[in-house]
């Protein structure tokens, strides 16, 4: 299956696609203060999907540290694998891959790997993910599973609003887009259909002073991919809880009934199952 690249941009992407609050948004989440003219390079990868989705934003500060920021309304137990592949092909691309055979000690840059939450379950302010939860017990073979040989740890944060009061007053952008995210749930919950809450929450936001100029200015990009992300989200949500044990063409064909049950567009669920746009037309309740 491919996703389609209109699926792959993001809202929380496109506003700290600015370095200076990318720096701003660093030290908001580590508690540190960083001179405002340290410099900040975005690098991140194009096409490296995960789940079907690129990886949100990677960035090196002062050529010392290599910061991999995942943005993520569910949180499972896999991400430290998903961000090990992710920040492995990372530094691949920017390591002078010659020196790999010299005798002199190669520097690379220090990993700083978090992952920012915001989604409707319930979740702690913080929670630390490891790779190493992950390994199967080798003492049944007599081999002690203290001390792995490859570790990498992920720092899960709740910014959800209301939520680590201390990082939202240091970051206004994130504070405002947690504000945002929370409005749209907020006039979804009563009643209005998705892409009516989306847009009332950019008319709010410019109303009241939240992320005034980047609304003003990306209203029509904020609605386009806010939208095609949820949807995208219930996509994959759809395929996972489907299909387990069946062939896969019944497997494809039971996602596109589940995604048309729950009102997801026909283009999408070509997208997430591979199927012909006449093919799930025709799964169509009453066809």
């Amino acid at each position: 299956m491919t996703a389609n690249t209109k699926y792959k941009d993001s809202v929380f992407s496109l506003l700290f696609s600015d370095p200076d609050l990318l720096r701003e948004l660093y030290c908001a989440l580590e508690g540190v203060d960083l001179p405002e003219d340290i410099p900040v390079t975005i690098n991140t990868l194009q096409n490296v999907l995960f789940m079907d989705k690129i990886n949100d934003i990677s960035f090196e500060i002062g050529g010392k540290l290599i910061v991999l920021l995942e943005h993520q309304s569910t949180v499972n137990p896999n991400l430290p694998l998903r961000l090990l592949l992710y920040i492995a092909r990372l530094y691949e691309k920017t390591i002078n891959k010659k020196k790999l055979y010299s005798r002199e000690l190669m520097r690379i840059l220090f990993p700083v790997i978090i992952v920012l939450y915001n989604g409707k379950e319930e979740l702690p302010d913080y929670i630390t993910l490891k790779l190493s939860d992950m390994f199967v017990d080798p003492t049944s073979l007599g081999i002690s599973a203290d001390n792995p040989a490859l570790e990498l740890t992920v720092k899960v944060i709740n910014i959800n609003h209301g939520r680590n009061a201390e990082i939202a007053k240091k970051s206004t952008t994130l504070a405002g887009y947690s504000a945002f995210v929370a409005k749209v749930r907020e006039f979804e919950d009563a009643g209005m259909e998705r892409a009516e809450a989306i847009k009332q929450a950019v008319k709010y936001c410019r109303d009241h002073d939240i992320l005034k100029e980047f609304m003003e200015k990306n209203s029509s990009e904020v609605f386009n991919m806010l939208l095609n992300e949820w949807n995208w989200d219930d996509a994959l949500a759809v395929r996972f809880e489907e299909g387990r044990g069946k062939g896969v063409e019944e497997e494809k064909e039971g996602i596109a009934r589940n995604a048309l049950a729950k009102g997801l567009p026909l283009e999408l669920i070509h997208d997430l199952t591979g199927l012909d746009i006449k093919t799930i037309a025709r799964l169509q309740p009453g066809i």
